[in-house]
């Protein structure tokens, strides 16, 4: 494919642009990309439009779309490619009962694509902030607040429309892997104050796609699971917890999720988050001086995982968290204690060694030490060199995760490696791993305007995260964080210390977003690139 000798060198300028313009505004109303100009709603003529529109805009609420009128969308895809696009309907007076109705998909030859394949979603508005000074607490009053379209809601038969507002419908086609190629065509019907159908023209390509499990792209987005028993109000790790989790680690494997995001200490990020940042270890430290640790919900959670389809590694977070402060139950007190002794000391050595020790024999009992990291986030360069010297004591082929700045002096030590956006892996550094089989990856978090996936980012940064990896040579993407949700994530997206949209990518239900539904876009033309 021709086209892939020069998209390094395009990919490369496009990352040089968003690493120069620091100063760039976000757009604080949609980009008008089809030449047209808004009416005012009082010269609009009819009480209802419909029209198909871009996946890649974000459309306001309360103003008429600068949109050519489209009743055709007209799309290619592979076997096995989730492909996508909007439809508008918006409205001059209060309408009510407004639905989506579909129907299969068909070739002339008689073959079918079920309308079981089509999603709908109605697009639900929630609170965002703007970038500005990005990493730092923040007040809403310091900030210039909007709503933005984001969460797609599916399964809801149907929306009431107030006078003069906008109601995007976002549209998904799975294309079967077992379709046969050719081009389908269908129609989809937005009933409102009569019957608007709009045409869908598919060009099935011969090529397939794999399953999201047999991607090359190694996507991380951590998963935080005591938010989802606050959102639902569900005791921590009951079986209604664990119930209820499925859905959204079933929905996070279907993008492709390599990683199990397992806490073996209290508040790895120094509750940083909304909820609570649980350990899965239960510590103990008997009358007798010696060490108990309870593995149970260890395992039974990262079990869990699995069973959803995330089983490639488990990166245990952290032997370096953002606050030296762990937490045990002591008997002899009869009460939990904090071991807060400095890094390298020889007390945290021996305070960590014993647990070490015991950890390794428990993974390797489950057969899982191969697949297991420990894994820290943006730790200074001393402490990761004491923690990597401690480790190889404790067995030389214990794994380590790091997302955080390069560091040469340590590189070779670290298995999963995830860099920040401004910085690279050396050329030959990048190809010696990826020969040796370690993972390297790179990451956005609040120090970025853009390319980031806030709730006001326009939604193509996130496919552009996709090229890039592809572009750069490296093996994906790192993000916190999946579902460390704001205190109503359904309605603010808004949180006291970095940009909307920061702490999570996907809704309370679980309903997906744009700016996922985009990260999976970028993932699928991240393996095209690679077949």
């Amino acid at each position: 494919m021709k086209y892939l000798v020069f998209l390094p060198a395009v990919l490369f300028l496009l990352k040089s642009s968003f690493a120069q313009e620091t100063n760039h505004p976000l757009p604080q109303k949609v980009t008008n990309t089809t030449g047209q100009q808004a009416a005012p709603w009082d010269q609009l003529k009819q009480p209802v439009y419909v029209s198909f529109a871009a996946s890649s805009t974000r459309f306001d609420k309360d103003t008429p779309p600068p949109v050519a009128m489209r009743n055709q969308w007209a799309v290619s895809g592979w076997k096995g490619e989730k492909l996508h696009t909007q439809v508008l309907v918006w409205v001059t007076r209060p309408v009510s009962r407004v639905s989506i109705e579909k129907v299969d998909l068909k070739d002339k030859r008689g073959n079918t694509i079920s309308k079981q394949n089509i999603t709908t979603g109605f697009v639900q508005y929630v609170m965002t902030d703007e970038f500005k000074n990005g990493c730092g607490y923040r007040k809403p009053a310091n900030f210039d607040s909007s709503l933005v379209a984001d969460l797609i809601q599916t399964g809801l038969p149907a929306v009431d429309l107030t006078a003069q507002s906008v109601q995007p419908v976002w549209v998904s086609i799975s294309v079967p892997a077992t379709a046969a190629a050719g081009l389908y065509t269908g129609t989809i019907t937005v009933v409102a104050d009569k019957r608007y159908n709009l045409q869908v023209s598919l060009n099935v390509i011969n090529r397939i796609l794999p399953a999201p499990a047999q991607w090359a792209y190694q996507l991380d987005l951590w998963q935080h699971p005591a938010a989802i028993a606050r959102i639902h109000q569900l005791p921590l790790w009951s079986d209604a917890h664990f119930t209820r989790m499925k859905a959204y680690y079933t929905m996070l494997a279907a993008a492709g999720q390599k990683n199990i995001t397992a806490s073996i200490v209290n508040e790895p990020w120094g509750h940083q988050t909304y909820d609570d940042f649980p350990s899965l270890i239960k510590w103990t430290k008997k009358k007798d001086g010696q060490w108990n640790f309870d593995y149970s919900l260890f395992d039974k959670y990262v079990s869990f995982v699995m069973d959803c389809g995330i089983k490639n590694r488990i990166n245990c977070y952290s032997m370096v968290p953002w606050k030296i402060a762990f937490t045990y139950y002591d008997e002899a007190t009869g009460k939990d204690t904090v071991f807060t002794q400095a890094i390298g000391t020889p007390a945290y050595n021996e305070f960590w060694t014993v647990m070490l020790k015991d950890f390794t024999r428990h993974l390797k009992q489950k057969n899982w030490f191969a697949i297991t990291a420990i894994a820290m986030d943006e730790r200074p360069l001393d402490a990761m060199k004491s923690v990597i010297a401690l480790l190889k004591t404790i067995d030389k082929d214990w794994k380590i995760a790091l997302a955080g700045n390069y560091h040469g002096e340590i590189e070779q030590d670290i298995t999963d490696y995830c860099i920040a956006f401004k910085q690279e892996f050396p050329a030959p550094v990048l190809a010696r791993r990826q020969s040796e089989g370690k993972i390297s990856t790179w990451y956005t978090c609040c120090v970025e305007n853009y390319p980031n996936g806030f709730t006001f980012s326009p939604p193509d940064e996130h496919v552009w995260m996709g090229w890039y990896t592809a572009a750069s040579n490296m093996d994906g993407y790192l993000r916190w964080a999946f579902n460390s949700w704001t205190k109503e994530p359904l309605k603010d997206s808004r949180f006291t210390a970095w940009p909307g949209g920061d702490t999570y990518q996907v809704y309370p239900g679980p309903f997906s977003s744009i700016r996922f539904e985009k990260l999976i876009e970028g993932i699928q033309d991240h393996e095209k690139f690679n077949y």
